[in-house]
């Protein structure tokens, strides 16, 4: 047999293997009627309730919400952060206080896998914590370039280990009914983060030394989630692949009920299965149709970031002054539709599909960037101003 999740149960579909597949039996019928104690009463023939997995996904995406605030949180505060520390003007050094993260980011991101399942993801969340915590205490006290440079530099370690470590356990602990949703609790996380980073920051202009402060806010986050994380669930599938089948049995409970711990297994034991039948190399990631899967992921990734994006968040408030706009103002702006953005994608995700939203937002991404193409021609006068923030917003 296979399973099938339908809108009312598991559904039995037959197949070839049913035969060869005695663990993948049904749920007893009795035992469906019997209310699911995930909350809420419902029946097992109702799936999983999302409500048990809930908490453990929302501590899960803090690490997002740190790695937006983090990308936003010298965006206002720039200026006065070069002239405490005594580089203004200095166009190389600031753009090396903003940018230095990535290389932090990037060197996190080439461990977390091998972090994650060493160790797993529970702990892999408190270890990514230690850095953002240690990092954001040495910005706040430095009194130099060297000491902002290295402080942001341990974020960004933080920063690169965490998210992706978050996108698995999230679609490990998640029922697969609301696993699309969940998992774009990411994006709405990062936008939090980003918008909370720029209000945190509009007092810089009239609190001397406020820059210091917004430091040490993300501090705050970064430890609470290492204490919720002792207790939060482990991924049933990183301890099933250690061998502790009785411990993925015990998560499944908590996350999923316990009518639903043994489709859960059965199917965690098959997808291994599949897993260990076809051993996958990593130069073949690069040739043959595991190359395709990688270079279609990897393009989309890029092509997002190529938008400029990024520098977007960095640097919007020195881009909206330049062109007479009020930063503030504008920032509040450009994090709430940033924000409303991830929001419609979470609802619409499982309703019309990866693809086509895909499809969408990379077409109305690219219309917002011919709009702001044509704000710069400054013959348009005032109407270039228009389109350049629109296009932005947009």
């Amino acid at each position: 047999m296979r399973w099938k999740l339908g809108t009312a149960a598991y559904k039995r579909v037959p197949s070839r293997d049913a035969a060869m597949d005695p663990d993948l039996e049904t749920p007893d019928p009795a035992a469906e009627k019997t209310p699911d104690g995930g909350g809420g009463g419902a029946g097992a023939g109702a799936g999983p309730s999302w409500r048990r997995s809930l908490p453990h996904v929302c501590v899960a995406t803090v690490t997002s919400f740190l790695f937006g605030y983090h990308t936003g949180v010298v965006n206002e505060p720039l200026e006065s952060i070069s002239a405490d520390l005594g580089f203004a003007g200095n166009t190389l050094a600031e753009g090396l206080v903003v940018s230095i993260c990535l290389g932090g980011a990037f060197v996190g991101c080439l461990f977390s896998g091998s972090v994650a399942d060493g160790i797993g993801r529970r702990r892999a969340f408190q270890l990514s914590t230690l850095p953002m915590i240690v990092g954001a205490a040495l910005s706040a006290l430095t009194n130099s370039l060297e000491g902002m440079l290295f402080g942001r530099l341990l974020v960004g370690a933080g920063m690169g280990l965490g998210p992706p470590v978050a996108s698995l356990y999230i679609t490990e602990v998640s029922p697969p009914s609301v696993r699309g949703m969940y998992g774009s609790f990411v994006q709405i996380a990062t936008c939090l983060g980003i918008l909370f980073s720029l209000l945190v920051g509009t007092p810089v202009k009239d609190i001397d030394r406020w820059w210091r402060v917004c430091f040490w806010v993300s501090a705050v986050p970064a430890v609470l989630q290492a204490i919720a994380m002792e207790f939060c669930v482990e991924s049933p599938q990183w301890l099933y692949k250690c061998g502790r089948t009785n411990e993925a049995e015990m998560q499944f409970e908590k996350l999923l009920g316990p009518l639903h711990v043994k489709s859960a297994m059965a199917e965690l034991s098959r997808s291994e299965r599949g897993d260990d039948g076809e051993s996958v190399k990593f130069s073949e990631l690069f040739y043959g149709r595991h190359f395709n899967v990688v270079f279609i992921g990897t393009t989309l990734f890029a092509l997002q970031q190529l938008s400029g994006i990024n520098s977007v968040f960095y640097f919007s408030s020195t881009v909206f002054r330049s062109v007479g706009v009020p930063s503030s103002l504008a920032n509040i702006c450009m994090g709430i539709a940033n924000l409303l953005g991830s929001i419609i994608a979470m609802l619409l995700m499982d309703k019309l599909g990866r693809k086509m939203l895909l499809v969408g937002s990379f077409f109305f991404m690219a219309f917002s960037m011919g709009l702001q193409a044509i704000g710069a021609n400054r013959h348009l006068g005032s109407a270039s101003v228009y389109l350049s923030v629109g296009g932005i917003l947009l």
